[in-house]
């Protein structure tokens, strides 16, 4: 079962959105694949189809209308880059059914993920992560008259709680643990490089007025057996207590890189290394979007735009909007700086704190492990269901322990799938309906 493409997208986000228009307008037949049920990524969650957001109903517009073959719900598990001299391939799988996919270029915008850090009572049922409130209640979960705490780094902080609060949550605190000196240059760096950005978080403030915005503070612990109670913060010296149904926490954001590792990619200091046309290591396979630098969509979009066009030789198309990709780039590393981890942050899990979750492996038989290769061995860390993407970058900062090497397949999926023979150069194309049938 095999299906032929001159670009296939990896995640349907601003980035994949972007690089598959714009391929597509460019004369490339186009795949575009996500695991959500609907384009748009975290950030136009369930809108790039219905039109709520102006941006991802325009992007959707110009996929449909060049004849983009999208595939939501369909996941990535492992990769072969030289099935032939001409073309990868890409192994996808959609709740058992799976199809290979051959490429002649291949865009990752597969995004990021929230950095979990863990702390005395992080596993609490209340406390859960910022983003993934966010998308629990976008989806339906009802926060009306709960009192939420907002805690952590990074400038989703904000957004949660205004989103938190505009639909009827009591926000509680906002617990930033940068200080606020660190925020106040990168404030001032914005007026001149990203007044755009400057406003929208100024725009978040207004809608958070009268909310007690707390800097160079973090979370120390939490109280409650059942359920959370509440949660007590700190600067170093002084504690307060604070009452609270909800805590949504999260330390900034980690880039998925699983995938573009399995395929080859060189990373460096945790983001994809790609040159000028956003091309990776690896010939033929591009990264945009979070994988390169968290910097938001408009970053995201640009790096896309260009990602495609170079794919489809379109280079000095592309080079046009260098200087554009190049002003967001240096917005991801002001952001990477402004909410850079504190050292404090590593002395809050006691002995008795669960850092892997899927395998309960506390703290205490951690912290005399020397790598993640022997926490592996000894304690079974990381590997569990969620293999390793919650506690590889907690271990990461709290050891200095090398990140876990993916290996395939990206996500747990049947046996069958990893086993079945990799399609042929010369089985002809199916569409997703065809194949599903096969499998059945």
């Amino acid at each position: 079962m095999n299906a032929r493409f001159d670009l296939l997208v990896v995640g349907a986000g601003p980035g994949g959105l972007a690089a598959a228009a714009t391929a597509a307008e460019a004369g490339m037949k186009v795949c575009l694949i996500d695991d959500n049920a609907t384009p748009g990524g975290q950030i136009w969650r369930s809108s790039a189809l219905k039109g709520a957001h102006p941006d991802a109903a325009e992007w959707s517009r110009r996929m449909l209308a060049h004849q983009v073959e999208v595939r939501s719900g369909w996941r990535a598990i492992f990769a072969e880059t030289a099935i032939t001299a001409k073309a990868g391939m890409l192994r996808v799988e959609n709740n058992g059914t799976f199809a290979d996919l051959t490429y002649s270029g291949l865009v990752l915008a597969t995004g990021a993920r929230e950095r979990f850090l863990p702390f005395p009572g992080w596993t609490l049922p209340g406390v859960l992560g910022a983003g993934g409130l966010q998308a629990f209640q976008k989806s339906g979960l009802e926060v009306a008259g709960k009192r939420v705490v907002v805690a952590g780094t990074g400038p989703l902080l904000l957004a949660v709680a205004a989103n938190l609060r505009a639909a009827g949550a009591r926000i509680q605190a906002i617990v930033e643990q940068a200080p606020l000196g660190q925020l106040a240059r990168f404030s001032w760096r914005m007026v001149f490089g990203w007044p755009g950005k400057l406003a929208e978080g100024a725009a978040y403030g207004l809608k958070l007025l009268r909310v007690p915005y707390h800097s160079g503070t973090w979370i120390a612990g939490t109280s409650g057996e059942s359920h959370l109670l509440s949660v007590t913060v700190t600067s170093g010296g002084d504690s307060r207590e604070i009452e609270t149904d909800m805590l949504a926490v999260g330390f900034h954001l980690v880039p998925n890189t699983e995938l573009a590792q399995l395929i080859g990619c060189w990373v460096e200091q945790g983001y994809l290394k790609v040159n000028e046309n956003q091309m990776t290591s690896v010939e033929g396979v591009y990264g945009v979007g979070e994988v390169t630098g968290i910097g938001g969509l408009e970053k995201a979009e640009v790096e896309g735009r260009i990602a495609a066009l170079a794919a489809a030789g379109r280079t000095a198309e592309a080079k046009r909007l260098f200087p554009a990709r190049d002003r967001w780039m240096r917005f991801a590393r002001g952001l990477d700086a402004a909410f850079a981890l504190r050292k404090e942050l590593r002395a809050l899990p006691a002995s008795d704190t669960i850092v892997c979750r899927c395998e309960d492996v506390t703290h205490g038989e951690l912290e005399t492990c020397r790598s993640w290769r022997e926490a592996k061995l000894h304690t079974r860390c990381g590997m569990g269901p969620c293999q390793g993407r919650v506690c590889g970058p907690a271990t990461q900062f709290l050891y200095g322990w090398a990140p876990p090497v993916p290996r395939p397949p990206v996500f747990p999926v049947e046996i069958r799938a990893l086993v079945e023979p990799i399609a042929q150069e010369n089985a002809g194309p199916q569409s997703a309906d065809m194949q599903a049938a096969d499998s059945n």
